[in-house]
């Protein structure tokens, strides 16, 4: 009883979820976290200044008080940020919801979110970054956003049964054609011999002649790397890598990686 009462709770939220809500759950749900303001950027950045500020603190203080969204307990930018870097996840009602939209008969009890640790927060707020960031060029005009995926749902099997297992998938396209990317995000945390293996992986698909997720083109590979030297490193590893490793990757600093998808889209 408690549990069909639990079920019919969460119905009742959901069917009371605007469609602003229900938009920023369906982020929160792609890319796994959000800061403050990255939600403020996709769905509140047609409001001005205050206004702005002031109604996204309150769309996401009444998520948090239904446990749709929870907040991390760490904060992106320290005190000074306010809550526009606080981080929010799925929270007990979220992961309802998001069980309910997987069709997902979900008997598992739902959790709160763990506090991840800062190597693996970091890790995820830069995957949400490409994708807030490819949502603001589409919204220039720049590029049409077709598809984006986070892991693990952007992971697919190939012929050999393996996985390939990158952080991110994006398909993005302009009038001319669509380009569709795996995206790998390098924090400089590992070795370049373990980077070069993964990046060895790729190019063993393209010599088995294999494809990208159902049956899809094998995407090329963005690599995103934190600073100058990362770049210069990871570079020269490309370089050292047989052909086609010039063409299938693609490397490029974090704050840049959108606007170097958008250059080689119009190429």
């Amino acid at each position: 009883m408690g549990r069909r009462s639990s079920g019919l709770a969460v119905e009742r939220l959901a069917e009371g979820l605007s469609v602003r809500d229900r938009a920023i759950l369906a982020d929160v749900m792609r890319v796994r976290v959000l800061t403050g303001q990255q939600v403020e950027r996709l769905h509140f950045a047609g409001l001005g200044g205050v206004h702005r500020d002031r109604t996204r603190r309150a769309v996401l203080s009444r998520l948090v008080s239904i446990r749709v969204l929870d907040t991390l307990k760490r904060r992106i930018g320290g005190v000074r940020a306010g809550s526009a870097g606080l981080v929010y996840a799925l929270g007990p009602t979220g992961q309802r919801l998001h069980a309910r939209e997987a069709n997902n008969s979900s008997r598992e009890r739902a959790r709160y979110p763990a506090v991840p640790t800062e190597r693996f927060l970091n890790h995820s707020l830069v995957v949400a970054e490409l994708y807030v960031g490819l949502v603001e060029a589409a919204r220039r005009s720049e590029l049409s956003l077709v598809a984006f995926r986070a892991e693990p749902a952007c992971w697919w099997r190939y012929s050999e049964e393996e996985w390939v297992k990158p952080d991110a998938y994006a398909v993005i396209g302009n009038e001319q054609h669509e380009d569709s990317w795996a995206m790998e995000v390098d924090r400089a945390t590992e070795s370049l011999p373990t980077l070069r293996k993964k990046l060895v992986a790729y190019l063993h698909l393209v010599d088995q002649g294999e494809h990208g997720p159902a049956g899809t083109v094998l995407p090329r590979v963005l690599v995103t790397v934190p600073d100058d030297r990362r770049l210069r490193d990871v570079r020269r590893l490309v370089r050292e890598l047989p052909s086609p490793a010039d063409k299938l990757f693609v490397v490029a600093l974090d704050e840049l990686a959108v606007a170097k998808l958008g250059e080689v889209l119009r190429e």
